[in-house]
């Protein structure tokens, strides 16, 4: 017999018994879909036979468990895109987040209309009613490579190759088989939430998120972030790298150097172009720039600053956090702790009174905030623009004007950053943009706060709150949206942040998000830093950047 504690109970199943079959019997009292459980602090797939130990069961409603349906849902809209075409398929491309969903390209000879999408909408319904299981088996990686190359998915061939493990997991629906990087549901059935909208070239799948687990929230397609991530990927597409598997080729012939010359000089190329736009409409003296955390904010105002200059322009770089209120007067968040997020943290009346004074050539002493008292301190820092300065100002609420309610709306300049991942682990299995720009504030948090990757990954979900309120609703305002993800970095970042993944402890809730992170960088290669330069993006978080101060 086996036995487990359950929900502080001790219960006893037979030999054989199922996590699924235990987890029939318990749904009733969970709100949402189980999708996975937690045996003795370990992840494990609903198909799996039980083990003795501590269950506990996760459901849509985590964010581990959520994933889980989202990453189902698309392995069944791919086996049903491949029923519909009759294997008239050159490759299915999975390319980047969209709204609440995933923009997807269709290579086939057929047309894909709105017709063609309806005939796969139609086909995963109906593999949702007959819940098909979702089966998963281990093979070897030359027998893998031969399956796929059936279906055309040769991205694999070059991802496996690079591999230490000698076996893959690979999951089935009907004999139609794929390989996917982390866990699955047990069957189709559970996959009733999602929608399928034609868009541009291909189809968005539209899914839920955790907050509201079976409900598809409205397409919201920001454009302006579209236009930017399609160009980054077609970008990749014209170097060669749009995976892993192509980036560990590139690494192993010595085309590194090359790459990452490239690179920087596009990222060059487009502050260049920026600044000229800047330049060309003398109204603009506020240049307001904002971006997720760890989109390379403080680089990019510096490398911008440098290209103005040498347009004749004269940047003055403003934080908005030095214009925090006083800590007594913070607000708090529902937990009690200070909300250094919200807008109403930011002392908007001195603000935008500073800011005005400027604009109309007044000379005003700078204040600058110490974070250790909480409080604002003046030390003679005066500024006073002329006919050519400008004002470069930083804060994750910059895209908002309530920020700068004040300021005539033809001086502003709207800048929108974020690292927005171009590569994918294969044509299927994309990195999200959260993952990198996670990693690198893993990497950044280490070296300059001295703070270990168990503390960043706890306050991750709540940096990420902060930036869905006041950050994301408001990119669509931007005049630009710069991607300042580099094609090679997680290569770089990798042996800065496996040690610190390596020391989060087992017995703590961050070691399952630290293990995943770990289990992600084996797709990698190792990538030197001797080619990096000291003005690089990646110099933010690695170290030795020619603007650290």
């Amino acid at each position: 017999m086996l036995n487990m504690i359950i929900n502080g109970k001790e219960r006893s199943y037979p030999e054989g018994t199922t996590y699924l079959e235990i987890a029939q019997e318990y749904q009733k009292d969970y709100g949402h879909d189980i999708a996975l459980v937690k045996i003795n602090g370990r992840l494990r797939e609903l198909i799996k036979p039980a083990q003795d130990g501590v269950l506990e069961f996760l459901t849509t409603e985590d964010e581990i468990g959520m994933q889980t349906y989202r990453r189902s849902m698309l392995f069944l809209t791919i086996k049903s895109i491949y029923d519909v075409a009759d294997h008239q398929i050159r490759k299915v491309t999975v390319q980047f987040s969209l709204s609440k969903g995933l923009y997807i390209e269709i290579d086939s000879d057929h047309q894909v209309d709105a017709r063609f999408i309806g005939r796969i909408d139609a086909r995963i319904r109906e593999l949702v009613k007959e819940k098909k299981p979702i089966l998963k088996k281990s093979v070897t990686a030359d027998d893998a490579v031969e399956s796929f190359g059936e279906y055309g998915m040769t991205d694999k061939e070059k991802l496996f190759r690079y591999r230490r493990a000698s076996r893959v997991n690979i999951y089935s629906i009907n004999e139609f088989e794929d390989y996917y990087y982390g866990y699955m549901l047990p069957d189709t059935g559970y996959l009733k939430y999602f929608e399928l909208i034609p868009f541009d070239e291909g189809v968005v799948l539209q899914m839920p998120e955790k907050n509201a687990p079976e409900e598809v929230p409205p397409f919201e397609a920001s454009m302006k972030l579209f236009a930017t991530m399609k160009e980054s990927a077609r970008w990749g597409e014209k170097l060669g790298i749009t995976t892993v598997g192509d980036l560990n080729e590139v690494i192993v012939n010595g085309r590194l150097s090359e790459v990452v010359l490239i690179q920087e000089a596009l990222m060059e190329k487009k502050l260049g172009d920026i600044a000229a736009m800047i330049a060309a409409d003398r109204k603009k003296k506020v240049i307001l720039m904002a971006g997720p955390s760890s989109s390379g904010k403080t680089t990019t105002s510096h490398r911008l600053s440098i290209q103005l200059k040498t347009l004749g322009l004269n940047p003055h770089p403003i934080a908005v956090d030095n214009y925090f209120v006083d800590r007594e007067f913070t607000p708090r968040d529902a937990d009690g702790n200070y909300n250094f997020e919200c807008l109403e943290c930011v002392d908007l009346e001195l603000f935008n009174r500073d800011m005005t004074a400027l604009l109309a050539g007044e000379r005003i002493e700078m204040p600058v905030f110490n974070f250790k008292i909480g409080k604002k301190e003046y030390k003679g820092d005066y500024l006073q623009l002329g006919p050519d300065d400008i004002l470069v100002i930083e804060g994750i609420h910059c895209l908002n004007d309530k920020l700068s309610y004040s300021l005539p709306m033809e001086s502003k300049f709207k800048i929108y950053l974020s690292a927005l991942t171009q590569l994918n682990v294969d044509e299927h299995n994309r990195i999200s943009t959260t993952d990198g720009r996670l990693i690198r504030r893993i990497v950044r948090d280490a070296r300059t706060r001295g703070a270990d990757a168990r503390k960043t990954i706890s306050m991750w979900p709540s940096v990420r709150r902060g930036e869905q309120e006041n950050i994301f609703p408001y990119q669509e305002t931007a005049d630009v949206v710069l991607n300042t993800a580099l094609i090679y970095e997680l290569a770089v970042l990798k042996p800065f942040a496996e040690p610190l993944l390596f020391a989060v402890p087992r017995d703590c809730p961050e070691y399952l998000e630290a293990k995943r992170l770990l289990k992600f960088f084996d797709y990698f290669l190792v990538a030197g830093t001797e080619d990096i330069a000291r003005n690089s993006i990646l110099r933010e978080f690695i170290g030795g950047s020619c603007f650290d101060t």
